[in-house]
């Protein structure tokens, strides 16, 4: 546990002095693991932010494979409990240990969308959240960040930007009857897609943005329904 303080009180450090953290949402945080936690991927600070924004607890986590031969990066990753992935492929070894580390009670963090978004926006994400979820039977903790995109732009303008950070409530992947298939992973990830782009600002919410299933849940409703068909993920203007 102690690495895990440590690196908490550097990443602290660090956004105090590079930006302004706003948190909310700190009361949905389960006790205790196992749980997965999904996020949007803004920038490379949001891992960091991660760590700041919840409280100390042992973490797994999905990073890129090119890290692990950074000199710097790949050794501190290894040492927070990293499980290098290959994103070009369908990484069954990783998978494998990340499906061992929420057996083992562990929370495990990961963002969907598998790699960092280059627009500023929300991308299509793959289906490895869905996949872990579906087969560990886990909760699914929601967390939206904004603004760390234009994180390092502010500081090399001597800003510090705003970068909030919601969590959602915990929930669960809906039964569908049957052992999960491609097509029901699908559905799933745009479920758990759905629920984090509530949670960020509008500008941010890209492929998941104006979508039946994005305006039921804001409107209080089970967005599960418009989340199984392809009209769900089309935006609303262009269905009217």
């Amino acid at each position: 546990m102690w690495r895990f303080r440590v690196a908490r009180v550097f990443f602290t450090f660090v956004q105090r002095l590079l930006c302004r953290l706003r948190v909310s949402g700190h009361e949905h945080i389960p006790a205790a693991g196992p749980y997965i936690l999904a996020v949007n991927h803004l920038s490379t600070a949001d891992i960091g932010i991660v760590f700041v924004g919840f409280p100390v607890q042992p973490w797994r986590y999905f990073a890129g494979e090119k890290w692990a031969k950074h000199p710097i990066w790949g050794p501190l990753m290894s040492w927070l409990g990293v499980i290098f992935i290959n994103r070009g492929t369908v990484d069954r070894r990783a998978l494998r240990e990340a499906l061992t580390a929420l057996e083992d009670g562990h929370v495990f963090a990961l963002a969907p969308e598998g790699t960092r978004s280059k627009v500023g926006a929300m991308q299509p994400a793959k289906d490895g959240a869905a996949f872990l979820a579906s087969q560990a039977g886990v909760p699914i903790l929601p967390v939206g960040i904004s603004n760390t995109d234009v994180l390092f732009a502010h500081t090399r303008h001597l800003r510090r930007a705003t970068i909030t950070m919601r969590i959602g409530r915990p929930f669960t992947l809906p039964d569908v009857g049957h052992r999960p298939r491609g097509h029901d992973l699908t559905d799933y990830t745009t479920l758990i897609m759905t629920h984090i782009a509530a949670l960020v600002e509008p500008g941010h919410r890209g492929a998941y943005g104006d979508t039946l299933a994005l305006n039921a849940l804001l409107a209080g409703q089970d967005p599960w329904p418009y989340c199984r068909s392809a009209i769900d993920t089309t935006s609303v203007d262009q269905i009217k």
